[in-house]
């Protein structure tokens, strides 16, 4: 399991079995950092953001909506009041007896007509007006009942979520702390094939033979290479043969 031509390396003993400490904390590191990349609230989070995003620009567009209804309204009410004034003007000369010639009289009495006739019309438009405009107005209102409903979990959810994200950084720093603690005064060649294999071998870059098993593939070490193994130097940092992971020698690897 080990590979000849990989075995220049040298390393005493006790710094082998200390990158498996260090090994470790960088499993624990990366799974702090995987914890805090992922807490539930933080999925959640996006969701209720995106969701208030869609409620907040829809109220937006229904407040523009509100706005241009109203001044709708505002115009139908004065083209309203502009007919009924210029209808009461009209009416008052007629029942003054101002219109004395007859086919006037006929006349504004026609024009009285289309005016009743306009009044229903703009009337009409106006309670139109004013019916899109309550229904817009109800669905602003709930609409931002909505965003309000969804700030209130949001602040909730977030208060969670860094509640959680303190503890998990808390754990992060010690452990840092701890991992460049233990790494300290190791060898530098020992250190730099290690970072190297953690890259490539999905964090694992060194595994202790247990049990005449390599820690990292799981795979069991037949007796003869058990019996290479057991001959190298102690100094002689070994690697897998399947994985190629550095192999730690303990009291518990079985030879």
């Amino acid at each position: 399991m080990t590979r000849p031509e990989e075995q220049t390396l040298k390393a005493d003993p006790f710094a082998q079995l200390k990158l498996l400490d260090v090994q470790a904390l960088d499993a624990r590191l990366d799974l702090l950092r995987h914890q805090l990349k992922n807490i539930p609230e933080t999925h959640e989070l996006e969701m209720l953001l995106g969701s208030r995003t869609d409620l907040a620009g829809r109220a937006g567009d229904v407040r523009i909506r509100v706005d241009d209804l109203t001044r709708e309204q505002k115009k139908a009410d004065l083209d309203v009041e502009q007919v009924k004034t210029r209808r009461t003007r009209d009416q008052d000369r007629i029942d003054q007896g101002l219109i004395s010639n007859p086919k006037d009289l006929e006349r504004m009495q026609h024009e009285m007509v289309s005016l009743e006739r306009r009044i229903s019309e703009l009337e009409d438009t106006e309670l139109d007006v004013m019916e899109q405009l309550e229904t817009a107005q109800h669905e602003h209102t709930d609409l931002l009942r909505q965003v309000s409903e969804i700030d209130a979990k949001i602040a909730a959810l977030t208060e969670t979520r860094d509640a959680k994200a303190g503890d998990v950084s808390v754990q992060l720093t010690e452990v840092t702390e701890e991992r460049a603690q233990t790494a300290s005064g190791m060898p530098e060649d020992l250190m730099a094939l290690y970072t190297k294999l953690r890259e490539q071998k999905g964090g694992v870059g060194a595994a202790a033979l247990h049990r005449r098993r390599c820690g990292g593939c799981s795979l069991e070490v037949n007796a003869a290479e058990l019996g290479v193994i057991a001959k190298a130097p102690s100094n002689e940092v070994l690697r897998c043969e399947e994985c190629n992971r550095i192999l730690v020698r303990t009291s518990e690897s079985g030879i």
